[in-house]
């Protein structure tokens, strides 16, 4: 698949979307092995492919749960620094749903794979309680507030790292 990533001699450019998944007052969230920065689970999207689609072929890749894909609530416009570049990405996050009743609601942390562009690699993903995610470094800074309003309309946010 071709995603909407492009690289030039300066800058990168990222389109990626995000699912907010909430379950028994804990959100899943990710983070590559060794590190401690959280992030939202989700990917780029590739040419021809819509948001949704995405988000389904994602949640299926890196750990097998088949999702719905709800509404969006948040849209983001972030930069920062990747692999010596700028990045500039677009990143939306929906509100996403398990289908089944999928067997990684009861870990409180699992190993999921992850490719981006020719890298394949493992990467955990963890149940944290949403009354916790002060307690951690996330992504987006403002996670915590955000899922107090997941009843509100789309809000917008911009972050520069």
């Amino acid at each position: 698949m071709d995603d909407i990533l492009f690289h030039t001699n300066n800058y990168i450019f990222s389109y990626r979307v995000a699912g907010i998944l909430v379950c028994d007052d804990k959100v899943l969230l990710q983070k590559p092995e060794n590190d401690e920065g959280f992030a939202f689970p989700g990917g780029h999207v590739a040419f021809g492919e819509t948001n949704a689609e995405t988000l389904r072929r994602e949640f299926k890749e890196e750990i097998g749960a088949d999702i719905s894909v709800g509404e969006l609530k948040w849209v983001a416009e972030i930069f920062f620094p990747w692999n010596k570049k700028p990045c500039h990405q677009i990143c939306l996050y929906y509100l996403v749903y398990l289908n089944d009743d999928n067997k990684i609601q009861s870990f409180e942390k699992f190993i999921g794979k992850e490719q981006i562009e020719d890298r394949n690699f493992d990467i955990e993903f963890h149940w944290i309680p949403i009354d916790k995610i002060d307690e951690i470094s996330i992504y987006p800074k403002d996670a915590a507030l955000l899922l107090r309003h997941l009843d509100e309309n789309v809000k917008h946010f911009i972050y520069r790292e």
